[in-house]
């Protein structure tokens, strides 16, 4: 049985935002939390902690702080759609979040999603509309097994890096 959810998430960011990164729809865990990547088997603190050689930040606060600190914002490319549980695989009537509001807002020179299915909905609703490409990477989610932490890191440290030097400075 699938319900029918809407984003309970605000966008994350601020004027000094410079790079986005966008996820598909959020977990039941990161719902519950109204934060981002809440399930503790999702790789992304652990990640984007080693891309910019922090500690991984545990706490809401530390996790804002962080985001805050390295300019990182932060959305879900679906605003609302039918969901079962957390499974991107069971998404459907999916209805996209306007990324103008940070876009208009944020001096953001980078967009990153996070994974496939954040990519294929990105692409079909938000793309056409901005015109902007965002860059691919591998997702972050315990459900992407054939990426091990290390090959996540990497891949991800090469792709923001390369990119964040023109975003960041």
């Amino acid at each position: 049985m699938k319900d029918h959810i809407i984003h309970p998430i605000p966008p994350f960011y601020d004027k000094n935002s410079t790079i986005l990164i966008l996820g598909s729809f959020p977990s039941v865990k990161s719902r519950e939390q109204m934060f981002f990547y809440g399930h503790p088997q999702n790789r992304f603190w652990k990640v984007i902690a080693s891309v910019f050689d922090s500690d991984i930040p545990e706490t809401l606060s530390e996790k804002k702080a962080f985001l805050k600190r390295h300019h990182i914002a932060m959305w879900d490319v679906i605003g609302s759609c039918d969901i079962k549980g957390s499974s991107d695989s069971s998404i459907e009537n999916a209805i996209a979040n306007d990324i103008s509001v940070i876009l208009n807002q944020a001096g953001i020179r980078g967009v990153f999603v996070n994974g496939k299915t954040a990519e294929k909905y990105y692409k079909k609703y938000i793309e056409p509309k901005t015109g902007i490409i965002a860059t691919c990477l591998p997702s972050t989610s315990p459900a992407n097994a054939a990426w091990s932490l290390d090959k996540l890191v990497k891949t991800w440290s090469e792709s923001i890096k390369k990119n964040y030097r023109s975003v960041s400075g």
